[in-house]
């Protein structure tokens, strides 16, 4: 009896297992509508049909708690196909894991989901969104929905029952067509710590509720298209919890505010490419963030010493060049002056540097300030009593302005003050008492006269006018006048503008100026120098502790080596004849004589190319090195010529990046020059564009050339604003950028490089370059800046776009230079995709990132230097565009790879591990290393202190 009874209860215990890990009927159902979506479900390795238990019989990816689907994950398997629109239906689901792969169509509503805790829908093809989508998620703590195109015509904003979501701790919308101004119910959510919005299309300004975050540590609202957001900094000033704030690529304006130090936990901080104004502030000087990026903005006044680990401040308008060193007296008064006038776009764009004299509405005498002409120049705020301190003032004439509050009393000890203009403005009383030969002209001002413009009582100073005048709304002129003063307001002088109105006319006029100027140079500058003794040197031996040159110098009678260093010059051992010059690169020493060796005495099968400079032939070394001999051809060895060779080791001596093509040594012997660099297997890009078919070569993907576009981005942002010295390259081209054999680019040729001026100033230098890259403001004016680097880039994306030159005189009259011919098509998305090389077998994912580099070109190209971006808005733009993702590991607590409890550097390069980031780029073990440079949402530019 027992026996059986046994029994009986070990059956009704396997069917009380049976019925109870059954899996809910509806959630089945459910389940099997998105194995039915799919184009490949097969991946799933679901049971067939008849197996209807994905509870009970534990299916991959579907995780129950008893008969409930309580959890999906098929994160980052390829699965493509459409989601069941009843999804909300699982009620008990608490994780929805289906970020990476290539689900399209519309994401269905997960309304009421009140135990939904994490949701990752990124990097998927969803195309809308419904309106209630994220109503009653009660329980929401992680969203990430980044590269979707969700309602792309339009754009879209978070609907308004997301705030339902309490709890939501994490929400990453980068890159999914967001429009319009930010919910000001995002800032309201209170346990809101990591916001990611970057790269999408928001506008206006931050909403005041993030004036009351707490707890936000991260907010990245950075690179936002069509303008970006605006308005001041005031707002994120009050976040107290912020560690890491990304709000570069925006428009922000005024100046950065005094409070910003009031951010003790901030540790990254980067306003690049905005507005602002004005000068650094003490306290953002002293507080000791790992990262700083100022770089691109309207900043004035000195350059504090920053306490920042790392910062950089390029492309401002900084009276000095160097930390710590303030600006003159009369620059400091100015600039206070400007600021009490809120910084008027206008003069800001002029005021720059530490000479005021060539300032927009000022005069100078004997290299001092004697006048400020600003009349109807839509000048608004207050006087500032700086303006006290510029003794040298005889007038200021400030009429019909919008300016308000007192005359400073201070103004009345300027002594040499004649003429005192601040007719039709809105002047509060007292007016100060001034001495009787100061002509003060106040008339048009209602709360100083008692009267209205249109009927004004005379001014009450000394030499102000007795009667009003008969035009009452125009300025009047008082007696004391000098001869030559007006009240009329005073017309700046005309800047002559040159405009290229046909790009192709442009490269003519220039080559009708260069050829007779270069043929006099050549006569004027021939070399006459005499042939010197050979040497090699290696710029920079990594095992040395300093910067010095190092110079090896072997005899030929003993064999030994002596070696010699000095600071950025070549010094000569003086042993007379006998002696053999070596090239010393780490352990490898080799005399020159193997140079041609190597080469075979630089035979022609060697050759690797020619240009203006010489030949370059390729070597191998006896352990199986393979370098690169530039050798100049004895026929150009002219001045010019020489320029350019000492140019190349003066820079590649000072510079070394990834992304910059190394300079081993150079050789001297008689009238030989000879420039020794490593070897790029590839060659040069313009054989993979151009001559693919004559070389036998496969034609680069839109991978390839996608990398090698950033490549030589991160290289021209080094020379630009990371390197010592800021650089300008000025031959930028597709036959000087070198591939080595996994076709990573490397920037070559640097013969023509320039130190660049500071701030945004302009030097007009010789006439060099190539026709079809030049920037029409150099080949018309011959001023540079690095802006016409970036016009050369723009020209070198083009061609990657396109597989066509620069220039070429074969091509139809209206294409033949192709900046004027793309930039015609790139807006209309048919006549871009037919301009795309036919090389590339163009897709519409592929189209997507092609339309992104084709605005970025144009953008790089634009008329005026000042509207083109720094190289590292095009690191931004281009990175995302190459990231390689790692799968979230299903287990993870970590919002997208990151734990944002551990300290910012190990922050970082979690992320990186995470997101499969190329961590070669820079050991951040290393003392040196450094946060990213140029962050923008996934994509940043890692770089160590020398560039490596």
């Amino acid at each position: 009896m027992r026996k059986h009874h046994k029994k009986l209860v070990l059956a009704l215990f396997s069917l009380f297992t049976v019925v109870f890990s059954a899996t809910d009927p509806n959630d089945f159902a459910i389940i099997k509508a998105f194995r039915e979506g799919l184009e490949n479900p097969e991946l799933l390795e679901w049971p067939a049909d008849g197996d209807d238990d994905p509870c009970g019989q534990s299916w991959k990816h579907v995780f129950c708690s008893g008969s409930r689907v309580t959890q999906i994950q098929v994160q980052n398997m390829s699965l493509k196909g459409t989601l069941p629109q009843n999804l909300n239906q699982l009620t008990k689901l608490q994780r929805l894991g289906l970020q990476r792969n290539q689900f399209t169509g519309a994401l269905p509503s997960l309304s009421g989901l009140s135990e939904l805790q994490s949701v990752y829908l990124d990097f998927n093809q969803f195309d809308s969104i419904p309106s209630d989508c994220f109503d009653r998620l009660v329980s929401l703590q992680s969203l990430a929905l980044d590269k979707n195109n969700f309602n792309a015509s339009t754009g879209w904003s978070f609907p308004e029952g997301l705030q339902d979501s309490a709890q939501l701790t994490n929400l990453s919308c980068m890159f999914c067509n967001l429009a319009g101004p930010l919910p000001y119910f995002l800032g309201a959510l209170s346990s809101l710590q990591n916001l990611r919005l970057s790269g999408n299309n928001l506008s206006g300004e931050i909403p005041a509720s993030f004036k009351r975050s707490t707890s936000l540590q991260n907010l990245w609202l950075n690179d936002q298209n069509g303008g970006g957001l605006s308005g001041t900094l005031d707002v994120v000033t009050t976040m107290d919890s912020v560690n890491v704030l990304w709000l570069h690529g925006n428009q922000f304006t005024g100046t950065i505010p005094e409070s910003i130090g009031n951010l003790t936990v901030l540790q990254d901080l980067n306003l690049n490419g905005n507005k602002l104004v004005g000068f650094v502030p003490d306290s953002l000087a002293k507080m000791p963030l790992e990262h700083l990026d100022l770089n691109n903005n309207q900043l004035m006044g000195p350059i504090p010493n920053f306490k920042a680990t790392e910062v950089s401040y390029a492309s401002n308008a900084f009276c000095q060049s160097t930390p710590g060193v303030p600006c003159a007296p009369e620059v400091m008064a100015l600039l206070e002056f400007l600021g009490s006038l809120n910084y008027p776009s206008r003069l800001v764009s002029s005021w720059t540097g530490n000479d005021p004299c060539s300032w927009l509405g000022l005069a100078c005498h004997n290299g001092n300030v004697n006048s400020i002409a600003l009349p109807s120049s839509n000048l608004s705020g207050t006087l500032s009593p700086s303006v006290a301190r510029l003794g040298s003032l005889i007038q200021i004439k400030l009429g019909s302005n919008n300016l308000s509050g007192q005359v400073p009393e201070n103004w009345t000890s300027l002594t040499s003050l004649k003429t005192l203009d601040l007719s039709t403005n809105n002047i509060s009383p007292p007016l100060p008492k001034f001495a009787d030969t100061v002509n003060v002209v106040t008339v048009g001002n209602p709360l100083l006269t008692g009267g209205s413009p249109s009927n004004p009582n005379p001014s009450p100073g000394s030499g102000s006018s007795g009667s009003p005048p008969s035009n009452p709304s125009s300025p009047t002129k008082g007696t004391g006048s000098s001869p030559g003063d007006s009240s009329e307001p005073v017309k700046p002088k005309r800047s002559t503008l040159v405009a290229i109105i046909a790009p192709v006319a442009s490269v003519v006029v220039v080559a009708l100026l260069a050829i007779p100027l270069s043929i006099y140079c050549y006569k004027k500058r021939k070399d006459t120098f005499q042939a010197p003794s050979s040497l090699v040197i290696h710029p920079r031996d990594p095992s040395d502790s300093d910067n010095t040159v190092k110079i090896v110098v072997a005899s030929n009678t003993n064999g030994s080596a002596s070696t010699i260093t000095g600071s950025g010059s070549a010094s000569r051992n003086s042993s007379g004849v006998g002696e053999s010059h070596v090239i010393e690169a780490g352990n490898l020493v080799i005399s020159v004589q193997v140079l041609r060796n190597v080469t075979k005495n630089f035979a022609s099968e060697n050759e690797l190319g020619r240009g203006g400079f010489g030949v370059v032939y390729k070597g191998e070394l006896d352990d199986g090195t393979k370098i690169a001999v530039k050798r100049m051809e004895s026929g150009v060895i002219s001045s010019k010529a020489i320029d350019e060779f000492q140019a190349e080791i003066a820079v590649l001596s000072k510079v070394r990046h990834r992304h910059l093509v190394s300079l081993l040594g150079y050789s001297v012997e008689g009238y030989e020059r000879i420039l020794v660099y490593e070897y790029m297997p590839q060659g040069a890009l313009s054989k993979h564009l151009f001559h693919w078919k004559s070389s036998k070569l496969e034609p680069l993907s839109w991978k390839r050339r996608l990398n090698i576009a950033l490549d030589v981005a991160r290289g021209m942002e080094y020379l630009h604003n990371l390197a010592h010295r800021s650089f300008i390259h000025r031959d930028l081209k597709s036959s000087n950028i070198l591939l080595g054999d996994d076709f990573r680019a490397k920037v070559s040729d640097f013969g023509l490089v320039k130190l660049a001026p500071d701030g945004e100033k302009s030097m007009v230098t010789r006439l060099a370059g190539t026709f079809g890259y030049l920037a029409p403001e150099y080949a018309v004016t011959g001023k540079i800046t690095t802006k016409v680097d970036v016009f050369s880039f723009g020209i070198v994306l083009m061609e990657l776009l396109t597989g066509l030159m620069a220039l070429d005189e074969d091509r139809p009259e209206e294409s033949q230079y192709l900046a004027a011919w793309f930039w015609r098509i790139k807006s209309d998305k048919q006549k871009l995709r037919a301009a795309i090389d036919p090389a590339l077998d163009v897709k519409d994912e592929t189209f997507e990132s092609i339309s992104i580099i084709a605005e970025l070109a144009g953008h790089c190209t634009a008329r005026e230097p000042n509207q083109r971006p720094d190289m590292g808005h095009a690191v931004n733009v281009l990175a995302p565009l190459v990231e390689k993702w790692k799968p979230m590991d299903d287990d993870t607590e970590d919002y997208c790879g990151i734990d944002y409890s551990l300290p910012l550097n190990q922050m970082v390069k979690g992320w990186q591990e995470a997101e499969g980031k190329d961590l070669s780029y820079v050991d951040l073990e290393d003392s040196k290393s450094s946060i990213p440079a140029r962050p923008t949402g996934f994509a940043e530019s890692f770089t160590s202190a020398d560039g490596r």
